[in-house]
């Protein structure tokens, strides 16, 4: 099967196939967070793989495309495992909370995803941007959903939603990256306690007018 561009379409038709894909891109965590991405190499992905070299071609076409791929799989695996957390908060404040608390616990655990979303940039900017922007916009759909509910003050604005995407960030590579012996619950307590008294339904709605 081709699709409209007459290219070869890649996706796993088996378990088997899915497993074998899925090795690969954690074999590319691996080459890409150790190495980086211009000294990984294909076959250093498929001796991690513990695969052959055309076990790699017959799910992608070069490194740049299991590099995409990668950015693409690391984002995903973020939002799969901060998500079901959130969905236990008590409102939209702790869902924040526990936003940040889950995040510093799959950062601790994959360390390389900073190394890797860095080098998006430089490598596929298309990639890089859909990471952070999908990232913020799920935020924003929750300060807004929690606006509608009365748990924020004022009208939740993207800039909202990009400045607690901001702290995450570094607090995921501070906290959980560079130095992870501070217990991530109170990492993401002191986080969140900014967050209650900005735009928490008791304090300021963050707009300067209100200052």
């Amino acid at each position: 099967m081709t699709d409209s561009l007459g290219e070869k379409d890649k996706t796993p038709r088996t378990a088997r196939g899915e497993r074998t894909r899925r090795a690969l891109l954690s074999a590319a965590a691996e080459e890409f967070g150790e190495k980086g991405f211009h000294e990984g190499s294909i076959s250093g992905i498929t001796r991690r793989a513990g695969c052959a070299l055309g076990s790699f071609y017959t799910y992608f076409d070069s490194k740049d495309d299991i590099f995409r791929a990668l950015v693409a799989d690391m984002s995903g695996q973020v939002r799969d495992y901060v998500g079901p957390r959130i969905a236990q908060a008590r409102d939209g404040i702790d869902a924040e909370r526990l936003g940040l608390l889950s995040f510093l616990e799959f950062a601790r655990s994959h360390k390389e995803i900073y190394r890797i979303i860095d080098e998006a940039e430089f490598v596929d900017q298309a990639a890089y941007r859909t990471h952070y922007e999908s990232t913020a916009s799920r935020i924003l759909v929750r300060l807004r959903e929690a606006a509608a509910r009365g748990e924020v003050s004022g009208e939740p604005d993207e800039i909202h939603a990009w400045a607690i995407m901001g702290m995450n960030v570094f607090l995921g590579l501070r906290f959980g990256v560079w130095d992870d012996s501070r217990p991530v619950q109170e990492v993401a307590a002191i986080a969140n306690a900014l967050i209650e008294r900005g735009i928490g339904s008791g304090g300021r709605d963050g707009n300067p007018d209100n200052a």
